[in-house]
């Protein structure tokens, strides 16, 4: 089982998909977690990925599709995988779709999650991080025990820059900017499913389940 979820920075994908794979057993990754791998190991291929990321540069297709195909052959995925953040693109697109034909495999779910820009600002806006212990927190939605500390270290809870309003107002439109195209695409052929990415993390979950349970 092949899937793909769509959605803007801070809907929560990583979360859903790591409660996908847990459910299905099949491994999930992003493009951005493999960027960060590939280039720990050091490989021929890490080294192009980090030529292009310390110079600023966008990582090529031809790269991304590279590194997405080297990791779509390891032994985990024989049963399938889900990918957060590729195809990016409709050229990426065709090259996923013509490397599973070849294998007699294809995509079988694509799913946005959809927000209003507005609300996910708020959202956002709520976000608390802890920097050492990485933990999340919002200050509605999932509080710490104790008001601006975090329940493992104890440590300050901070905004993070990221998630400033007017910052996730641009990253926002430029998800859109440039995924618009690979969405219509995938709606042209009947292949995409919308969900409601503002529901709390388990309805959306609930919602996910019921596209690829059918």
């Amino acid at each position: 089982m092949i899937i793909v979820v769509f959605g803007p920075p801070g809907v929560g994908k990583g979360t859903q998909s790591a409660k996908l794979s847990a459910h299905l057993g099949i491994p999930a990754f992003s493009t951005g977690d493999m960027f960060r791998a590939a280039m720990v190991e050091d490989s021929p291929l890490g080294q192009k990925i980090r030529s292009f990321m310390d110079a600023g540069d966008l990582v090529p297709d031809e790269v991304v599709n590279e590194l997405v195909a080297s990791r779509m052959v390891q032994p985990d995925c024989a049963d399938g995988l889900i990918l957060d953040g590729y195809p990016r693109t409709v050229a990426q697109v065709k090259v996923l779709e013509g490397w599973l034909a070849g294998r007699k495999m294809k995509l079988d779910y694509v799913i946005e999650l959809v927000v209003d820009r507005e609300e996910l600002v708020k959202r956002l806006a709520g976000r608390l991080y802890a920097p050492t212990s990485k933990k999340t927190y919002h200050e509605k939605y999932a509080p710490p025990r104790v008001p601006g500390k975090c329940n493992i270290t104890g440590e300050d809870l901070i905004h993070r820059d990221d998630d400033k309003p007017e910052v996730v107002r641009h990253r926002f439109d430029v998800y859109t900017k440039n995924t618009q195209p690979v969405l219509d695409y995938f709606a042209a052929d009947g292949r995409l499913s919308r969900i409601d990415g503002m529901k709390n993390i388990d309805e959306v979950y609930a919602d996910i389940l019921k596209v690829v349970e059918k």
